[in-house]
């Protein structure tokens, strides 16, 4: 049973090795004690993947020109989307959301949408690439990996705070936390902090609920993928086999598709939400 489990999760587990197809296996180094993992490799690929397509892109628009081909205008899209349908309608200061022209928003530098912008891209882009690499086979999904997206939420975490003291000071963005009431003086001295812990506390769930929600969606695809392939091995011996084979199959593809949709549906609720957080902080009601 215990080899099961692991076989079952195997793809969203990280090892100090990779597994390639002939029952290769290649290891990874220990540096200085510091053991290197299939899971730092993926993730430090997809960062050198999200940097090369970016600092090609940029070269091709940095002319004012568009960008011509259809991989160039993929990843411009997508990056026009995230700041035109995501960031500057959340994140814009209110007598900005009028106006989501580029010259509109070229005049107003200090405006909280297009500050914060490069973090949502590169937060969009780095969850996308690796929920990617994980639809590649004998890779991995680091994003199914809760150490992971633990990860990623501490650092839009560290956004929002700093976002947030920025935009009103330490103790605004803290004070802020409690919205404003009009309460006799004995009942505020009473409500009030029981108000502000209890805040305090949900900015806390918020953004570990964001760090379990990428986790979940992408282990639970992989298991899923998992598990309709283990039908086959499980029905080897068997006179279904022949039944479960070309139906387990068709399985496979279709989660395998359902994946890809995953993958991109996941990276824009990641970026959405960091967006969302960071607004509250600096548009604090």
């Amino acid at each position: 049973m215990a080899a099961d489990h692991s076989d079952t999760f195997h793809h969203v587990r990280d090892f100090p090795y990779f597994e390639l197809p002939y029952g290769i296996k290649v290891e990874l180094p220990e540096i200085a004690g510091f053991q290197i993992t299939k899971f730092m490799v993926l993730q430090v690929l997809a960062g050198l993947i999200v940097l090369l397509i970016f600092r090609g892109l940029a070269k091709r628009i940095a002319s004012g020109e568009p960008a011509r081909g259809t991989w160039w205008n993929f990843w411009e899209m997508l990056a026009v989307y995230i700041r035109d349908e995501v960031v500057r309608p959340t994140l814009a200061s209110h007598d900005e959301h009028g106006d989501h022209s580029d010259h509109g928003h070229a005049a107003h530098g200090a405006d909280p949408a297009d500050r914060w912008l490069p973090f949502i891209w590169t937060v969009f882009f780095y969850v996308l690439i690796c929920n990617l690499l994980g639809a590649i086979p004998w890779m991995g999904s680091a994003t199914g990996n809760i150490n992971v997206t633990g990860v990623l939420a501490i650092s839009t975490f560290v956004v929002v705070l700093v976002a947030g003291i920025q935009a009103t000071g330490f103790v605004g963005f803290w004070k802020a936390l409690v919205p404003g009431m009009d309460l006799p003086a004995p009942v505020a001295i009473l409500l009030i902090p029981m108000i502000w812990v209890i805040e305090v506390f949900g900015l806390l769930v918020k953004h570990g609920v964001l760090a379990i929600r990428l986790f979940a969606n992408i282990m639970a695809g992989h298991t899923v993928i998992a598990v309709i392939l283990g039908f086959i091995a499980v029905s080897a011996d068997s006179s279904l086999f022949y039944m479960v084979l070309p139906a387990s199959i068709l399985g496979q593809v279709a989660i395998g598709l359902l994946e890809l949709l995953v993958a991109f549906i996941q990276a824009y609720i990641f970026a959405f939400l960091s967006t969302l957080f960071i607004s509250m902080a600096v548009h604090p009601h």
